[in-house]
């Protein structure tokens, strides 16, 4: 094990790669931030504000060939990662990715291939939830059976608003995405179909949007899921979960903080966004993956975790424009994965 610094690049300067500098800089232990790609100077620039010490580059091949970096973090947009993490396999370094591996199975597969070429998993998904407090106790409420058998998941992710660069297929691929791999984690299954209802629209939505949407997970295992999909509700950031056992009802999610009784009114401050919402599920996931990667290993999500994602977005992007459940297809798990499926 090494116990050096685990030298990190980060590619994107966005507001994620921005944060994940920060984060890096100010809370993670055991790790540095070493180089900042980004080809927006002005990004980059004001990236390395918060980065002591790291150089910029406008490319990770230009990183890569410095010979200074460890590993690599992706905070990219989702359509520049496969550019990105095929370099990086090719170089042997561990990679955290953020959510989705890549846009389409295609190009997911492709990825799994180039890391099996690499010969050990290298690649750490980006799917945070999983390192949630409250999603992790209702995981082992669920796999610990005190409360019986898990028969149905309502889940609501919610967003006050959303930018002009949002489009309809975004409710599947940017949003729901999030479902797709932390409820089979929860449940213990993986997902058979995907259906898309549409309740009455909200009026305050974009006109080029159609929503809140309903998405329905059949499951494996019997469990059946569905999942609100809500980008105009106005009062904030929500992410809930609810489970239905045999013998009870458990729900993740809830405004926590000052409680306030005034006027005849009961209030509790709502998240305005995911960074505070999984504030600590970031910092967790991204301290287990540096502790992972000096030892040569992952602690999250694979490769394989993300290339299932992929399949289910595309079956809920064709869920979008039918009717009716789009069954979700899944070739065997390769051998390579056996072990680290989740």
């Amino acid at each position: 094990m090494t116990t050096s610094d685990l030298r990190i690049a980060v590619v994107g300067a966005g507001a994620m790669g921005a944060d994940h500098i920060k984060r890096i800089t100010h809370t993670i232990t055991g790790a540095s931030v070493g180089a900042v790609v980004e080809p927006d100077a002005g990004r980059r620039d004001a990236a390395l504000v918060n980065a002591p010490g790291a150089v910029g580059y406008e490319r990770l091949e230009d990183a890569l060939d410095a010979g200074t970096v460890d590993a690599v973090l992706i905070a990219t947009p989702g359509r520049f990662h496969q550019p990105v993490l095929l370099p990086a396999l090719a170089a042997g370094l561990p990679i955290l990715c953020e959510k989705p591996l890549t846009q389409d199975p295609e190009t997911s597969w492709e990825v799994l291939e180039a890391e099996q070429r690499a010969g050990r998993p290298l690649i750490q998904v980006g799917f945070m939830r999983r390192f949630d407090p409250e999603y992790a106790q209702l995981r082992a409420l669920i796999a610990g059976g005190s409360a019986g058998d898990l028969l149905l998941i309502h889940a609501a992710h919610r967003n006050a608003a959303v930018p002009d660069s949002y489009a309809q297929s975004m409710l599947i691929t940017d949003s729901v995405v999030h479902e797709f791999d932390v409820v089979p984690w929860l449940a213990g299954g993986s997902i058979r179909s995907v259906e898309v209802k549409y309740p009455k629209r909200n009026s305050l939505t974009s006109e080029r949007l159609r929503e809140p949407i309903l998405v329905v997970m059949e499951l494996d295992n019997g469990v059946l899921v569905d999942v609100e999909m809500n980008v105009s509700i106005q009062f904030g950031y929500q992410v809930t979960t609810e489970a239905v056992f045999e013998q009870g009802v458990a729900r993740i999610g809830q405004p926590s903080g000052l409680q306030l009784w005034q006027d005849g009114t009961f209030r509790i401050g709502e998240h305005a966004d995911f960074t505070t919402r999984f504030a600590v599920a970031y910092d967790r996931q991204v301290q287990a993956w540096v502790d992972a990667a000096k030892v040569g290993a992952i602690a999250g999500p694979s490769a394989w975790d993300g290339y299932k994602v992929a399949v289910a977005c595309r079956a809920g992007v064709k869920a979008l424009e039918s009717s009716g459940p789009v069954e979700v297809e899944l070739p065997p798990v390769p051998a390579f994965y056996a072990d680290i499926t989740s």
